[in-house]
């Protein structure tokens, strides 16, 4: 086994459990990669095997050693896709909500990459052969459109124009409460929370985000966005809903502990998506209805809606900026 790390238990640190410990000194690495590790043998405390529940001692070694690598390998597989257009250059495929983008922990079959390649094998390699083609990503319970590059020189042109905030985004989101003004921008920076390392939470030093929303409907308690992501930050979209007080529904990593209104996994749909054609210079706009679950939900609420949709929503525009936790507090 090769040595990856050695750590010494502060006494500050005595009394934490191992995997907790491990993800607090190691955050670049899962809680759960890191309890995989211990219950293989690959953390040793003195010299020894030890379980994730372990409270390591003040003064303790530590070792983390590499396990033998993997060779990554994919395989095709004959799982449908709803291709919205395709050339040769580049797909946009309508990715349903509970599908995983790549292959990853946990996740090595069934994912888009997997159908994708079962379609076509001709695929951008800029990304490995873990995420061929794959330009930007969709969360598991996301829906919606993306664009997949079939060569380099697509991938490299559509990655400048993600980069250079030129890609039209549009996505529909359902959110807990009554979203006042009727229009915003949230303006915040975004980066790895500092406790839940698996999450990402507006602090300060993060990285700039921006996210734009527009009121489409409300309900009784709920309110029916469109949302425009200006930056492309991990979870923006989710992170800055949660950052106003009004959390998408059904979202459990970012949302409260409330009904979900029969849904499993938040009400997130990427339903807008524009770019630049990489070779002939032409701008395409593709769109995407919701999904059938998440049209139910709103037939649901608008066939309970008892009073009306209430007092018109304001017009004006108003940009909220992070504030101190003093201030605002890490809803």
């Amino acid at each position: 086994m090769i040595l990856a790390c050695r750590l010494q238990v502060e006494e500050e640190e005595a009394g934490v459990r191992l995997d907790v410990y491990l993800a607090r000194n190691l955050p670049e690495n899962s809680r759960s990669y890191l309890q995989r590790l211990i219950n293989e043998g690959y953390v040793q405390v003195g010299g020894r095997k030890v379980k994730p529940s372990y409270r390591v001692k003040s003064g303790e070694e530590i070792m983390v050693f590499l396990p033998p690598a993997e060779a990554p390998e994919v395989e095709p597989e004959p799982i449908p896709l709803e291709i919205i257009y395709e050339d040769e250059d580049l797909l946009v495929v309508n990715k349903p909500r509970g599908m995983v983008v790549h292959p990853g922990a946990g996740h090595k079959r069934g994912t888009l990459v997997n159908a994708l390649l079962y379609h076509c094998r001709n695929l951008s390699g800029i990304n490995g052969v873990l995420r061929p083609g794959i330009v930007h990503r969709l969360d598991k319970d996301t829906s919606g459109l993306l664009v997949v590059a079939k060569n380099d020189e697509a991938h490299l042109s559509l990655s400048a124009q993600l980069k250079e905030r030129r890609v039209l985004k549009e996505y529909w989101a359902l959110v807990y409460g009554e979203v006042k003004p009727a229009q915003g921008r949230i303006e915040a920076p975004i980066g790895r929370h500092p406790r839940h390392r698996q999450k990402m939470a507006v602090v300060a030093g993060g990285r700039p985000a921006v996210t734009r929303y527009e009121v489409v409907e409300y309900f009784p308690g709920y309110t029916l966005l469109k949302v425009q992501p200006e930056t492309g930050r991990t979870h923006q979209i989710r992170v800055h809903l949660h950052y106003l007080g009004h959390p998408i529904v059904g979202d459990l990593k970012y949302g409260p502990a409330r009904p979900h209104l029969g849904l499993e996994g938040q009400f997130l749909h990427a339903g807008v998506l524009g770019f630049t054609h990489p070779r002939t210079g032409e701008f395409l706009r593709f769109e995407a209805p919701l999904p059938p679950e998440l049209e139910r939900v709103l037939a649901k609420l608008r066939a309970h809606q008892a009073d009306g949709p209430g007092s018109q929503p304001l017009q004006q525009e108003e940009s909220v900026a992070a504030q101190p936790s003093s201030q605002r507090g890490q809803r």
